[in-house]
């Protein structure tokens, strides 16, 4: 053993079991997916091997076609939504200090921090159609009663506005993290040549914090792809039954779940999860090279 072999031996005996961890409990796991995608599967019989049947049956199904076009719709809507909510809150937030501002701050956060079957249960309670906040609300103004998570119009706004409850105090905290950064005499200089707030945003603060709208926007649409608990939820959804009315509220990780678990079709499922995996990818590639353009 070289003399330097022996030196970082000790730094690698230290890694082993981060690495051991990292192939039983990630490599491993994804390995046997993509192996069972190929497969006729319901983990109990032995798998059938059948090629690319699992995938051509999936994109094929009027559930995924139903999925994709949700999936389209939310994240057209949620992720710009979901940003600028989060954005103004950063901006609200930056403009107290001291003690106000950690109050707003934690207001703010607090639904990050609380369970997803509790926000739902809460939401659910002011989406009810007879004695919900909500539709307590709209009946001051002569407004009839909305079921809002049975009404197949208004079932993805709720869910959206669910959504961006749970998720703008996350964003909001990252891009607060990043206004903190920009030096103050950049704003005193604009302040200077005549510039208003709005125009203080636009090319002041948005400029400086562009990293970190990169950021929050590239996680924002990784999260929307993958969405499955906020409507699972609100639709009080079963393996065998979900998507709300009409499936509605069906998204591309609830179809993936039924079919393996509702189903029993495992194969189908690790195939539907590599599927969506290239699409999650494709997106995330297409923002980097967007990014590197306008850069």
């Amino acid at each position: 053993m070289t003399r330097s072999l022996r030196t970082l031996a000790p730094h690698y005996v230290m890694l082993l079991p981060f690495f051991a961890l990292f192939v039983v409990f990630f490599l491993y796991p994804i390995g046997s997916g993509f192996y069972y995608s190929f497969f006729q599967w319901d983990a109990i019989n032995e798998p059938t091997y059948v090629g690319v049947e699992n995938y051509s049956d999936i994109m094929g199904s009027r559930k995924f076609e139903k999925g994709i076009t949700n999936i389209l719709t939310y994240v057209a809507i949620t992720v710009p939504l979901g940003i600028t909510v989060a954005f103004l809150l950063a901006v609200l937030v930056d403009s107290f200090n001291g003690f106000w501002s950690k109050v707003f701050r934690s207001a703010y956060f607090v639904p990050v921090m609380m369970p997803l079957f509790l926000a739902a249960t809460l939401w659910r309670w002011i989406y009810a159609p007879n004695f919900g906040i909500l539709n307590t609300f709209l009946g001051w103004f002569g407004i009839d009663s909305i079921n809002f998570l049975n009404n197949t119009d208004t079932m993805l706004l709720a869910m959206i506005a669910v959504d961006v409850w749970v998720s703008a105090g996350f964003n909001m905290v990252i891009i607060l993290a990043g206004l903190k950064n920009v030096p103050q005499h950049l704003y005193e200089a604009a302040r200077l040549d005549g510039a208003n707030k709005l125009q203080e945003i636009r090319y002041v603060t948005i400029p400086m914090i562009a990293p970190v709208l990169f950021f929050v926007v590239t996680y924002g649409f990784i999260s929307a792809l993958q969405v499955f608990d906020v409507p699972w939820l609100l639709t009080t959804s079963e393996f065998t039954s979900y998507g709300g009315r009409r499936q509605t509220l069906l998204f591309p990780v609830m179809d993936m779940i039924g079919r393996g678990f509702g189903a029993l079709k495992f194969g189908e499922a690790a195939a539907y999860g590599f599927i969506l995996t290239v699409i999650i990818m494709t997106v995330t590639a297409t923002l980097f090279l967007i990014r590197r353009r306008i850069k």
